[in-house]
């Protein structure tokens, strides 16, 4: 009786229907989307206030590394100088691969080579297992994924930086002594880094969909490690054959050969700017613009995906 009391004339007594939008519901109750992805500039800033632990997560993951082995942190150079024994030992001496560069100097090129490429290849290595390999981490906490990517990066960074000081070694006993040039080393591997951290959040992206990516690019990776001039001179090994001037560029223009070009013309007293490709500066600083915007870019995008499904 008091309902029909309180009723208007003319109105009806049944009760509101619920309402049924649900977003509008939430943005009245002030409530956003879990793990939503924030704007690109929201993004940089979150990342930044988590460098701290970027810089930790990197050096324990290096520490960690060889961590079960006797020989320990000594395999961060052993095992490139192995690898340069063994490309010496073939390349070199069996199939002449040192045509072109004087014969003092084709040890400090080679040592060079490999601990630069190195630098990339694990780079693109650790990235594409970034977010694959640790989704425990990345479904426990919320922190902006490209952390890990880039403490990756990071973490090769490091361990190149270790391995200088065998290059060093390498460069003075064969008659490189130091000299003003090699501060160009600084901007050169700081060029690289950047271009290495855009490959590896491309392929973290890439892994975390596509797990088996893991198992292909090993091949790829050592595909364009014979493309790059790592073991012989592009140059000089392209000069008595027939092939395409272009294709030449190509070779030489490739970011691997030409970040190893200036780290090499940095620290070999022998390997002088005729070896450099024209505008060699302006193609490192290309590389790493491109790579890096671009791999930042395509990661955040999906940045709301990492670890789900």
């Amino acid at each position: 009786m008091s309902q029909a009391l309180d009723t208007p004339p003319g109105a009806s007594a049944r009760p509101e229907p619920p309402e049924t939008d649900l977003a509008a519901l939430a943005a009245r109750h002030g409530l956003t989307v879990s793990g939503a992805r924030p704007s690109l500039g929201a993004y940089v800033r979150q990342l930044w206030g988590r460098r701290h632990f970027i810089l930790a997560f990197s050096q324990a993951k290096l520490t960690a590394q060889y961590s079960k082995a006797k020989l320990g942190q000594l395999w961060q150079v052993a095992t490139p100088l192995l690898n340069a024994a063994v490309y010496f030992f073939i390349f070199g001496l069996l199939l002449g691969a040192r045509k072109g560069i004087p014969s003092d100097a084709y040890v400090p090129f080679l040592v060079t080579g490999v601990f630069v490429f190195t630098f990339t290849q694990s780079s693109v290595l650790a990235g594409v297992r970034a977010i694959s390999g640790n989704l425990g981490l990345v479904r426990a906490l919320h922190f902006p994924r490209a952390s890990l990517p880039v403490s990756f990066a990071l973490q090769q960074l490091q361990q190149l930086l270790f391995s200088m000081i065998v290059l060093v070694v390498v460069m003075v006993a064969f008659r490189s002594y130091p000299d003003l040039s090699w501060l160009l080393v600084v901007p050169a591997l700081a060029l690289q880094f950047v271009f290495n951290t855009g490959l590896a959040l491309i392929f973290a992206r890439m892994g975390s969909k596509t797990p088996d990516l893991a198992q292909l690019m090993p091949f790829v990776l050592r595909t364009w490690m014979y493309a790059s001039g790592v073991m012989f001179s592009i140059p000089a090994m392209l000069e008595d054959k027939n092939v395409p001037a272009w294709l030449a560029d190509v070779l030489q223009w490739n970011p691997a050969a030409v970040y190893m070009d200036l780290v090499r013309f940095a620290l070999i007293e022998k390997y002088d700017s005729s070896y450099l490709p024209p505008h060699v500066w302006a193609f490192a600083l290309g590389w790493a613009v491109l790579a890096g915007v671009v791999g930042f870019v395509y990661f955040w995008k999906a940045e709301e995906r990492y670890g789900r499904g």
